[in-house]
């Protein structure tokens, strides 16, 4: 069954929300799962891969948008309509920037939700916990300090 885990920010940006967003799917990513960041919207899948190349200067993570070339041969993709293909071999994660729960996302073993103190962030990310606890699934909140 899939795990959910909400990290619960305490900025209110959603500059923080997606630097955080970066440095978890370094996280994921290095755990050895296969990571896919689902955006809201194309614009905002286009920014997470600027800053996946620039978050940390130290830092490299391939990835690639969902339907380029390489969103094959990499770890970490990122979209915003569809789901990644899945790879069965590979224990598969998915990081949700979007409002809502994807329909799919239980193909996931594990699953991150990013909270921040923003109204309409944690509006539809209650409305989330409170479907994924109604259906069953295991949730757990990890507050972060500022």
């Amino acid at each position: 069954m899939t795990q959910v885990d909400f990290y619960i920010l305490p900025d209110t940006t959603l500059e923080a929300r997606l630097g955080f967003a970066c440095r978890l799917a370094e996280t994921i990513a290095g755990k050895g799962y296969r990571l896919h960041l689902h955006a809201e919207d194309e614009a905002m899948a286009r920014d997470l891969d600027d800053r996946l190349w620039t978050f940390r200067p130290d830092a490299y993570l391939p990835h690639a948008l969902l339907g380029s070339e390489m969103a094959e041969s990499v770890a970490v993709t990122i979209g915003w309509e569809h789901p990644p293909e899945p790879v069965h071999e590979v224990p598969m994660a998915m990081l949700n920037l979007d409002p809502g729960i994807p329909e799919w996302f239980s193909r996931f073993e594990r699953v991150a939700e990013i909270i921040n103190q923003h109204q309409q962030v944690l509006t539809a990310k209650r409305e989330c916990w409170q479907t994924y606890k109604q259906r069953g699934y295991p949730v757990k909140a990890h507050q972060l300090k500022g």
